[in-house]
C-alpha cells in the first residue's frame, strides 16, 4: 500500500489563522478596555457579510454564497442560483435537501445506485449527496441522506463550477453544487418544539434552541435534535432517524468565529428497493404506489458524526481573511436486494448483497478577499487553498447471483434470507482501506467593477490536483492508482441596462473525479479512472420588480460519458446537455406567494462506442421539467395559509438505446397552515398532503452512469405537525 498523506498547508495556515485571531481580538480588548457593539444577522455566522436577506414572500434569499468569492447578491451573479430559506423548509414539514429540492424546477430526485441514497439531478447531471457542501465544505455530512433540522438554508448554484468550490469528491458538480448553510443564534431567543405524524404511523418529534449571550449578545448558541420513528406510507416500511447538533458562535471587534458539531443515525428497515429493467424488454406499468417488493430481512443502516471549525479575521477596512477545517466519520451497514425484471408480467430475480463502508473524512480551506481601485475601476480580489482528504473502508458479500431467488413487484414472494456467502471482498466485520482520495487546490480571482458597478467581470483560474489510490478489497493490493491535475478557468460578465435588470454570460469548467468500475457481471470492477473535464457556456437574464424576481438562462454542458462495454466498465463517450430554465418567485399579489419555473432540457449521447447510441437521449434525462407553486393568505381568517406544488416531468428513457421510455408524470401536493395563539403561546399547525391524487408512477429512471434502474413514485402520503415556542 503506498502512503497518500493529507496536505498540511491547509490545516496549517487555517491553525496559524485562527491564532492569530485570538491573539488579534486579545490586544484590541486589552487595549480599548471595552467592547464593540456587536450586529447580529438572522443567522450570523463567522463571516462579516451574514446571511443575506429574504427577497419578498421569504422562500429564497437575495443572494448566496459562491465560493471564494463569498455572499454574493443574485442580480450581480454572473451564474443562474436560488437560495431556499429556513421558512420555506419549516412551513413545508421538509424532511431532508430531497424535499426542499422538489421546489426546483431544474432539479429532479432520483437514487444511487443499488442503494437509498438520495441524488440530486441538475440540468441533467446528478450530484451525490456525498458532494454537498456545508458551509463550503465538501464530504462532511452524511452520505446517504441529511435531514431538514441540520441546515438554515439550501443553495443551489446552477452550472460547473469548479473554480468556485473546486472539484466535488464524489465526482459531481458538472450541472451545479448545493452548498446547506448551518444554522446560528438569532437576536431573538428561540425555544420551538414540534411534534408531528404522517401516513403509515411515523412520529415525529424536534426541539430547536437558541441564545445568544455575553456582553453584547457577542456568543450564541444554537441546539437541534431530532426524532423520527415508525412505518412509512410504504407497506412494511420502516424509518428511524436520530439527530444532534450543537452550533456555536463568537462575534469579537473584528474576528467572528464559528463551530458545529452533528451526529445523524438513520435507519430504514424493509426499504423498497428500486427496479432494474430487463434488456429488450418493455418497462412494467408502476405498481401501486404503496406497495412493496423489499424483502423483509433487508435494511439500511448509516451513523455520522461530524464538526467543523471556521474563523474569519478583518486585516483591514476592505480585507478579510478566513480558515475553516472539518472532519467527518461515517458507518453505513447495509442488507441489500433489489429486483431485475425477467419478464414482462412483472417476474423478477433477485439476490442478496451486503456491504458495509467506513468513511473517514478531514478537510480545509484558507483564503483572503479585499478590494482595492485602479483608476476608475474597482476590483475584489480573491485567493484560497484548500485539501480533502477522504479514506474509505468497504467490504461486500453476495448470494447466488447467477439464478438467485424469484419474486414478482406485482405479487411479491418472501422467501428466507440466503446465505451471502456465494463471492464476496474483503471482510464484512474488518474491511480494509478500498480507496484513499486526496483533493488540493488553489485559485484566484478578480471581479472587476466598471460604470459605477453596472458592469461587473469575474476572471480566474483553479490549479486542481487529484490523487486517487484504489485497493483490493481482500487484499488491500493497489489495484489504480492516478496522480493527475488541470486548472479549471473561470470567465464571467454582468451587465445591468436598466434599474432591475441584469444580463449576464458565463464560461466555466467542472473537474469531475473519475469514476470507479462498478455494478454486477463486469470483469473490472473497482477499477478507477482519471478525471475529465467538462465545458460549460450560459447567457441568462434575471429582474428584480421588488416584490418579483425572475430569471431565464440559455446553456450548453459537455461531459465525458463512462458505461459498460462488452463487460467492461469504461470512460468511452461524451455527452452534451443544453436547456432552457426560467423562473419566478415572489408576491406578485397581496397574500399570495409563487415559487416554481421551466426547464427544457436536450440531453444527448454525441459520441458512443461504436457510434450505436449516437444522437439518442442520455438516461434519465426528461425534455421537460415544470414546478408551479403558490401559497395563499385566507384574509377571512388570520393566520390560515393555502398551499399548492405541481410538479410534471415530461417522459425519459431508461436504456442508451431509447427503446425503453418511461411515461411523462405529474404531482400535485397540498397543504394548509394556520399560526395562532393558545394560552399566550405562539402555535403553528401544518399539514401537507403529497401525490394527493395518489399517483402511481416511475419517478425517476437511473443516476449512475449506464444505469436505467427505475424508482418507484412515493404514495399520497400526509404529513401533520404543531410547532409552540416557549
Amino acid at each position: 500500500m503506498h502512503p497518500a498523506r493529507f496536505p498540511l498547508s491547509p490545516l496549517a495556515l487555517a491553525a496559524v489563522l485562527l491564532a492569530s485571531a485570538a491573539a488579534q481580538a486579545q490586544v484590541v480588548t486589552e487595549q480599548s478596555g471595552q467592547i464593540a457593539t456587536v450586529v447580529i444577522s438572522a443567522s450570523a455566522d463567522a463571516s462579516a457579510q451574514g446571511l443575506p436577506r429574504a427577497y419578498a414572500g421569504g422562500q429564497v434569499a437575495r443572494g448566496g454564497r459562491l465560493g471564494l468569492l463569498g455572499n454574493v447578491d443574485v442580480m450581480d451573479m454572473p451564474f443562474n442560483s436560488t437560495n431556499y430559506t429556513q421558512a420555506l423548509i419549516q412551513d413545508q414539514q421538509a424532511r431532508s435537501v430531497a424535499d426542499v429540492l422538489q421546489n426546483d424546477p431544474s432539479v429532479r430526485v432520483a437514487r444511487g445506485f443499488g442503494n437509498y441514497q438520495e441524488l440530486y439531478v441538475i440540468r441533467g447531471f446528478p450530484v451525490n449527496s456525498d458532494d454537498l457542501a456545508y458551509n463550503g465544505l465538501y464530504g462532511l455530512l452524511p452520505r446517504q441522506f441529511v435531514a431538514s433540522e441540520l441546515i438554515e438554508r439550501v443553495e443551489v448554484l446552477r452550472g460547473a463550477s469548479s473554480f468556485l468550490n473546486g472539484a466535488a469528491p464524489g465526482g459531481g458538480g458538472i450541472g451545479g453544487t448545493i452548498n446547506l448553510v448551518p444554522k446560528r443564534a438569532a437576536n431573538t431567543p428561540l425555544t420551538q418544539f414540534t411534534l408531528g405524524t404522517e401516513t403509515g404511523g411515523q412520529v415525529y418529534a424536534a426541539a430547536d434552541i437558541g441564545r445568544r449571550f455575553g456582553p453584547n449578545d457577542q456568543n450564541g448558541v444554537r441546539i437541534n435534535a431530532v426524532r423520527r420513528s415508525g412505518d412509512t406510507g410504504v407497506d412494511r416500511e420502516q424509518r428511524g432517524l436520530n439527530v444532534f447538533s450543537f452550533g456555536l458562535d463568537h462575534r469579537g471587534r473584528n474576528y467572528r468565529l464559528s463551530a458545529d458539531i452533528g451526529y445523524q443515525d438513520h435507519q430504514l428497515d424493509k426499504p423498497r428497493p428500486s427496479v432494474t429493467p430487463g434488456a429488450a424488454l418493455a418497462l412494467p406499468a408502476a405498481p401501486d404506489a404503496g406497495s412493496t417488493w423489499a424483502q423483509r430481512w433487508t435494511r439500511s443502516d448509516e451513523r455520522d458524526t461530524f464538526a467543523t471549525l471556521r474563523g474569519e479575521l478583518d486585516l483591514g477596512r476592505d480585507t478579510v481573511a478566513w480558515a475553516a477545517l472539518g472532519t467527518r466519520s461515517g458507518d453505513e451497514s447495509n442488507i441489500l436486494a433489489a429486483p431485475t425484471m425477467s419478464g414482462v408480467n412483472g417476474d423478477a430475480i433477485m439476490y442478496r448483497f451486503d456491504n458495509v463502508r467506513e468513511d473517514q473524512v478531514r478537510t480545509g480551506e484558507v483564503g483572503i478577499r479585499g478590494s482595492a481601485r485602479t483608476g476608475a475601476v474597482k476590483h475584489t480580489l480573491s485567493a484560497t487553498v484548500s485539501g480533502f482528504s477522504q479514506k474509505s473502508r468497504n467490504a461486500y458479500a453476495m448470494s447466488d447471483f447467477i439464478t438467485g431467488f424469484r419474486t414478482n413487484i406485482y405479487a411479491p414472494v418472501d422467501v428466507a434470507a440466503p446465505a451471502a456467502d456465494f463471492f464476496s471482498g474483503g471482510s464484512l466485520r474488518a474491511p480494509l482501506v478500498t480507496r484513499n482520495t486526496i483533493l488540493s487546490s488553489y485559485a484566484v480571482a478578480d471581479t472587476l467593477s466598471f460604470a459605477g458597478d453596472k458592469v461587473l467581470l469575474t476572471v480566474g483560474a483553479r490549479h486542481q490536483r487529484i490523487k486517487d489510490f484504489g485497493y483490493d478489497y481482500t487484499s488491500g493490493a493497489d489495484n489504480s492508482r492516478y496522480d493527475s491535475d488541470a486548472v479549471t478557468p473561470v470567465a464571467g460578465l454582468v451587465v445591468k441596462p436598466m434599474p432591475g435588470v441584469s444580463v449576464y454570460a458565463n464560461y466555466s469548467e467542472g473537474l469531475q473525479q473519475g469514476a470507479v468500475a462498478s455494478g454486477s457481471d463486469i470483469v473490472n470492477t473497482g477499477e478507477t479512472f482519471a478525471p475529465y473535464t467538462s465545458r460549460q457556456k450560459e447567457i441568462g437574464v434575471k429582474y428584480d420588480a421588488g416584490k418579483v424576481g425572475m430569471s431565464a438562462a440559455l446553456f450548453t454542458t459537455t461531459q465525458p460519458s463512462a458505461y459498460v462495454l462488452n463487460r467492461r466498465f469504461g470512460v468511452f463517450g461524451e455527452q452534451r446537455n443544453r436547456g432552457l430554465e426560467l423562473s419566478a418567485f415572489g408576491t406578485p399579489l397581496r397574500g399570495i406567494r409563487v415559487l416554481g419555473g421551466l426547464t427544457l432540457l436536450d440531453a444527448e449521447q454525441r459520441v458512443t462506442a461504436g457510434a450505436v447510441n449516437q444522437g439518442k437521449d442520455v438516461i434519465g434525462v426528461p425534455d421537460i421539467q415544470l414546478n408551479l407553486g403558490a401559497e395563499f393568505d385566507i384574509a377571512a381568517v388570520p393566520g390560515l395559509t393555502l398551499t399548492a406544488r405541481t410538479l410534471y416531468t415530461s417522459g425519459q428513457f431508461a436504456d442508451g438505446a431509447n427503446l425503453q421510455k418511461l411515461p411523462s408524470w405529474t404531482r400535485l401536493d397540498l397543504g394548509a397552515s394556520y399560526a395562532t395563539r393558545l394560552a399566550g403561546r405562539a402555535v403553528t399547525l401544518r399539514a401537507r398532503l403529497d401525490n394527493a391524487a395518489d399517483k402511481n408512477y416511475w419517478a425517476s429512471a437511473g443516476g449512475y452512469p449506464g444505469a436505467g434502474y427505475l424508482v418507484l413514485g412515493a404514495p399520497r402520503t400526509l404529513v401533520v405537525s404543531a410547532s409552540t415556542e416557549f
